[in-house]
């Protein structure tokens, strides 16, 4: 009897101990993939919300890949996400990193780790986002063109359904080699009203960009950005989520990793933003309808669906 006594007051003491280092103070290790001013204001944002909502959470910035005294690594980038999921077993929580580079980078080594160890933020939008978009900025333009690398795994079938239920069509185009992608585009670009830019960087690269606006810009079809960069650099548009808005996201997932000690699922962006360059609009002779008015037709889209 007095075994049985002493057992059940040892895994008493286990629970509370348990409960206690759960209660305490959650370690983050923030790792940023380079010191780029996206990176930076990510870091700057992710502070200010944790600092904001008083949670019991201390965040240090560091550029060693260790988990060492730490419950949690925040990593900003695929640079340091990759490196990051392959060299600790920390949980680890990926933000600003592409939905599909994301998911070949961890499906080897996933298989290896707890159930749900890794998670992420993911940079781009969710489809049915994009295409409300497209639909409630330049209505009048149908045949949407798409190139994609074969690394980016698009289901085209199922795009091109969801494209076709909005009243559009798909001209889509695998790019096969860097050598191809200038002909490939040209071959894209007779066949739409506009270009659709996704996150794959062996076509959208920072040494490609400019000649892709320049040749669609000389076809009289507007490209639809990844960012407020695009904008600037002569696309029509972009639909993105700012440095700031993921922050805010991360910072909510990890308050609640602090709380349950456990990741949520991989989740797009849940908060956007729309940007526009009026001067690229008069040159190619389209009308805009206002952000407010862009806003209010997605919303009613989404609610359609529902």
């Amino acid at each position: 009897m007095l075994r049985h006594l002493i057992i059940r007051l040892l895994s008493c003491a286990v629970v509370l101990l348990t409960t206690a280092a759960q209660a305490g103070t959650l370690n983050v290790r923030l790792i940023l993939s380079d010191s780029s001013p996206p990176y930076q204001q990510f870091a700057a944002s992710f502070n200010k919300a944790l600092a904001a909502s008083k949670a019991d959470v201390a965040v240090t910035e560091s550029q060693a890949i260790s988990g060492a005294n730490t419950d949690l690594i925040v990593t900003v980038g695929m640079k340091v996400t990759g490196l990051t999921a392959a060299q600790t077993g920390t949980p680890v929580l990926a933000v600003m990193v592409p939905r599909i580079g994301y998911e070949n980078l961890v499906t080897p080594v996933v298989p290896q780790k707890p159930i749900r160890s890794i998670s992420a933020i993911y940079l781009d939008q969710p489809w049915d986002r994009q295409l409300d978009f497209w639909r409630a900025a330049l209505p009048e333009r149908r045949r949407i063109g798409l190139l994609h690398s074969l690394d980016t795994r698009i289901d085209v079938a199922r795009l091109r359904r969801d494209i076709s239920d909005r009243g559009g069509s798909l001209v889509a185009q695998p790019v096969r080699s860097a050598e191809g992608l200038f002909s490939s585009l040209e071959n894209v670009l007779d066949g739409s009203d506009v270009l659709l830019a996704i996150p794959d960087g062996m076509i959208y690269s920072s040494s490609n960009i400019r000649n892709i606006l320049l040749t669609s810009y000389r076809h009289g079809v507007p490209l639809i950005g990844l960012s407020q960069s695009y904008v600037n650099a002569g696309a029509l548009c972009a639909i993105f989520s700012t440095p700031e808005q993921l922050a805010e996201q991360a910072s909510s997932a990890v308050i609640l990793f602090s709380r349950a000690r456990q990741l949520p699922d991989s989740q797009y962006p849940a908060d956007f933003t729309i940007a526009v360059n009026q001067q690229v609009a008069r040159s190619l002779g389209i009308e805009l309808p206002s952000l407010e008015a862009i806003r209010s037709q997605m919303d009613k889209a989404k609610e359609e669906r529902r």
